[in-house]
């Protein structure tokens, strides 16, 4: 019995320090690593499109090129009407500087009238500043500009890489079964099949509820009188991939240029009371019915892979953390030394998505 147990402890270690290597490696090898992930993780999601060309008639070369030429046609409309919208922001650009010009010399009076700093003092250390940190902002503009010709390289590589993920997919499953023993290729098939499915699960209903935040905050913007409101819609929709933070960044944007743009009170307070509601249709109908409990994470390590992923990868980290470890629960539970690890990442079984359930059998009783 004290043999099993000292095994047992040699087995939790050595899968641990797999999990510490793991992530090492994929902190060290992050600049091939995010594209190549992003690609697959793409490929997953556009293989239901594939797979309908091809029933289609069409080649699995042809159905594979479609495939990326749909997704770069949604993308390209995505930046055309951002684009649109922001040619409009630009021409109120000398309104805008001139508000914000009013906002700081309403800060300078504030300044003066409760610390005593006059302006010429304000403005004289305002100069020191600037001076000094003339170098930190040419060092800001110069890796601004290194950063976006880095992220225009890794936009192609994704894009190759998904291409060859969905074109040559036969042959990196066989490949994957290879690795294993006759005997648990059937288990291991069932894995990759079933990994597959809940990717695309999560994803299509992840870009499905995008789609439908654009709308909610097109309709409340609009009503509360934003400016350009379709512009900051599509912004706070797509900052949703980037989860807890996204969306109190997109908002936050969004009052900012508000007030730049001569918006009042009622303005900010509309914006905040749109955030809110959005915020709730989301919590408790858009994500049980449409994302739904397609994961099966428990919360607490929803959380805490967010938070691993944002220091290892970053903002990419972030947003692939959660299907990738919805791939690991998969993993863990189809292969017994790993069991115990997807009963932990997993909800209680007693209190599953009892939200979820509820409205979902309120909606379909309703029908």
């Amino acid at each position: 019995m004290h043999l099993t147990n000292v095994q047992y402890l040699n087995q939790t270690l050595r899968i641990l320090l797999l999990f510490i290597l793991v992530f090492g490696i994929l902190y060290v090898g992050s600049v091939v690593l995010i594209p190549l992930t992003f690609g697959m993780v793409m490929a997953m999601l556009l293989l239901p499109v594939c797979q309908w060309l091809q029933n289609k008639g069409l080649s699995n070369g042809w159905a594979s090129a479609l495939s990326i030429v749909a997704l770069l046609l949604v993308i390209g409309g995505v930046i055309a009407l951002l684009q649109y919208q922001l040619s409009d922001l630009l021409e109120d650009l000398s309104k805008i500087e001139k508000r914000v010009d009013e906002l700081v010399k309403g800060v300078k009076n504030y300044i003066q009238q409760n610390f005593g700093i006059s302006h010429t003092e304000q403005q004289k250390i305002i100069k020191e500043q600037q001076s000094d940190g003339m170098g930190k902002v040419t060092g800001v503009v110069t890796g601004l500009v290194s950063s976006m010709a880095g992220i225009m390289v890794d936009a192609i590589l994704v894009i190759v890489y998904t291409f060859l993920f969905i074109y040559y997919r036969a042959h990196f499953k066989k490949f994957i079964l290879r690795l294993f023993k006759p005997e648990s290729r059937d288990t291991t098939a069932k894995v990759l099949d079933n990994a597959g499915k809940v990717t695309q699960s999560y994803l299509g209903g992840l870009a499905l509820m995008i789609v439908m935040l654009w709308i909610m905050y097109g309709i409340g913007f609009s009503i509360v009188g934003v400016k350009n409101a379709i512009f900051f819609a599509i912004l706070c929709g797509i900052l949703e991939l980037v989860p807890f933070a996204g969306n109190i960044t997109g908002t936050s944007i969004t009052v900012l240029m508000s007030l730049a743009q001569g918006g009042d009170t009622k303005v900010v307070i509309g914006v905040l009371i749109t955030y809110g509601c959005v915020q709730l249709l989301q919590t408790y109908i858009l994500e049980p019915l449409v994302v739904g409990d397609r994961l099966n994470i428990n919360p607490l390590f929803t959380i805490l892979i967010i938070v691993v992923g944002e220091a290892v990868w970053g903002i990419p980290g972030m947003v692939l953390a959660v299907p990738m470890l919805g791939i690991f629960k998969i993993i863990c539970d189809n292969f017994e030394p790993l069991n115990n690890y997807g009963f932990l990442i997993g909800p209680p079984r007693e209190k599953k998505n009892e939200q979820g359930n509820f409205i979902t059998r309120l909606f379909k009783s309703s029908k």
